[in-house]
């Protein structure tokens, strides 16, 4: 009889515990030996911490009309005799992320031949993602992209590339000359980041039937004049 007494404490002591809300129970009923469980770490696991943030970008948008970001003057200045001052507007499925614009046209000059000019402006918004990086960041990714494109363009010779102050965050002149269509063309574009935003300003030319071809010189200071409105156009966007 005296090796009853504990078995009787035992089961009075489960039964007790029974009772309790299965929380105290881990807490209070988990042994018999007097030691007591574990205290639960208050830390909060790795997984459960926030996610990084990134800068917000600075622009949220584009120009609402890209065929509207090069003054009309500009444009008569740039393409002589140009087909359509409005320009025609690029397709894109969101203009808040992509847009663009371009004109053309071809001046007749009687018994000294023709001359043909085209004018294309382009952009592209980069957001701010936690995994891909800041808008900024990703622009300038983009903008890097751009200029290797520019530089690499199939055909092109005497290709030469500066570094352009005064426009943007950061901006690269790429100038060259292409053979095609039986004309020797002129090229210079402008590529530009500002802030989340890259844009590129191509402009080129050639001459026909006798009529000389127009200068490095002229086409880089037309583009950068162009690119210059354009920087200033999504600055505008976003006041």
């Amino acid at each position: 009889m005296h090796r009853s007494a504990p078995r009787h404490r035992l089961v009075t002591r489960l039964l007790a515990c029974a009772a309790v809300p299965v929380m105290l129970v881990v807490a209070g009923c988990s042994s018999d030996s007097g030691s007591g469980s574990k205290k639960s770490s208050a830390t909060p696991s790795a997984s459960a911490s926030a996610s990084p943030s990134v800068a917000v970008a600075a622009f949220a948008k584009l120009p609402p009309d890209a065929c509207k970001t090069i003054s009309a003057k500009t444009v008569e200045d740039l393409i002589p005799n140009v087909k359509s001052k409005a320009g025609t507007a690029d397709k894109s499925s969101d203009i808040s992320i992509r847009s663009g614009c371009n004109w053309n046209g071809l001046k007749s000059n009687g018994t000294k031949g023709s001359d043909y000019r085209w004018l294309g402006v382009s952009y592209q918004r980069y957001v701010s993602d936690a995994t891909l990086g800041s808008g900024a960041k990703r622009a300038t990714e983009q903008y890097a992209k751009e200029v290797a494109k520019a530089q690499a363009t199939a055909g092109a010779k005497s290709v030469k590339s500066a570094a352009t102050t005064g426009i943007g965050n950061q901006a690269t002149t790429v100038t060259y000359t292409l053979r095609k269509t039986d004309a020797d063309f002129t090229y210079a574009t402008v590529v530009v980041r500002t802030e989340n935003v890259v844009l590129t300003v191509d402009y080129n030319g050639a001459g026909y039937e006798g009529a000389k071809s127009p200068s490095v010189a002229d086409v880089t200071k037309g583009a950068q004049t162009a690119a210059k409105e354009a920087v200033a156009a999504v600055a505008t966007a976003n006041k």
